[in-house]
């Protein structure tokens, strides 16, 4: 992400917001944009209109604060404005109420299904195809393997959630030590291979779940610590995950966070299906907080010697008690 990973101007005018929204193709991108990031291409196969004309309305919305832009790699993404004066917030509840009736709006609703369904299968598509890969090719030494299970006579027995958790390496070593681990990833192979390497070394504290890190499929308050290792540069929202995370942790239960910082590596996208080339730290902080979290920390922890020289970030905070 650039130096503003969202951008958007403060306290926008009510007058000129009601101004902006007299305009029926401005009310259906708000209204879009009300239901997820997009971005200008998206747009434009959803609204089946000119990029430059799209382009335009996203202009006087930005400048007006109801749509904030984020800058990722060479794409740019679009949101509404979080967190808008009540004034402003009333005038657009009702505009996309009134918009959400019409026949139009209904088309553009059925086309971001498809469109997030089309994402939803690209990621998908990508994880089956590598699952029967991982853990064959060969890595001298496994040190980490080694100082993990050393830690782990650390760690007191929980409930874990590995969410993200692909074919479950760090669930199976988590699962030597916990009381339970729930593993979710929305791959039905990952699933499949989470299972079967589980049965393989005989852990029966390890239950896979087919879901998705936006939308998990646990209880509230059901889990000590939520993992998400690797998995948050996946999600189309990684503030909806966070939350996620957080409403599935008990009180004083923690979160635990492996990503990658902030890159250019723009084949990412193709090679790996990320969705985010990575997050500055300042922004996965913000983001953590903004869940509810409290004793957030992100640092980098480790930077890897061949191009493109990823950095991994770790970040730790806790639910508050009570």
């Amino acid at each position: 992400m650039d130096a503003k990973s969202l951008q958007g101007e403060p306290m926008p005018d009510p007058w000129e917001s009601l101004r902006l929204l007299a305009d029926p193709t401005r009310a259906r991108i708000l209204f879009l944009l009300a239901r997820g990031e997009l971005s200008v291409g998206e747009l434009q196969e959803i609204l089946g209109m000119r990029q430059s004309r799209i382009s335009t309305h996203l202009s006087l919305l930005r400048k007006a604060g109801l749509a904030a832009d984020r800058r990722d790699g060479k794409h740019s993404y679009y949101a509404l404005t979080p967190n808008l004066p009540s004034g402003v917030n009333q005038i657009l509840e009702a505009a996309l109420a009134a918009t959400a009736k019409d026949a139009t709006t209904l088309a553009d609703q059925r086309a971001f299904k498809r469109l997030a369904e089309k994402r939803r299968r690209k990621s998908e598509q990508h994880f089956n195809l590598v699952a029967d890969r991982l853990g064959r090719n060969y890595c001298p030494g496994r040190s980490w393997e080694s100082i993990g299970q050393m830690l782990l006579l650390l760690a007191p027995k929980v409930r874990i959630a590995d969410l993200g958790a692909g074919d479950g390496t760090v669930s199976r070593l988590l699962a030597r030590q916990a009381e339970f681990v729930h593993c979710v990833d929305n791959s039905p192979k990952m699933v499949e291979l989470g299972r079967e390497l589980a049965d393989k070394e005989e852990l029966k504290n390890v239950d896979y779940v087919l879901g998705d890190i936006e939308k998990v499929p646990l209880k509230d308050r059901s889990v000590d610590l939520a993992l998400l290792s690797q998995a948050l540069h996946h999600a189309e929202n990684p503030r909806k995950a966070l939350s996620e995370a957080f409403r599935i942790l008990k009180p004083g239960g923690r979160l635990l966070i492996l990503d990658l910082r902030a890159h250019r590596f723009e084949k990412a996208r193709e090679l790996y299906a990320d969705r985010w080339l990575g997050f500055k730290e300042n922004d996965l902080h913000d983001w953590i907080e903004e869940a509810g979290f409290t004793h957030s920390e992100v640092r980098v922890v480790a930077k890897e010697a061949p191009e493109p020289h990823f950095e991994t970030l770790l970040g730790s905070a806790l639910k508050p008690n009570r």
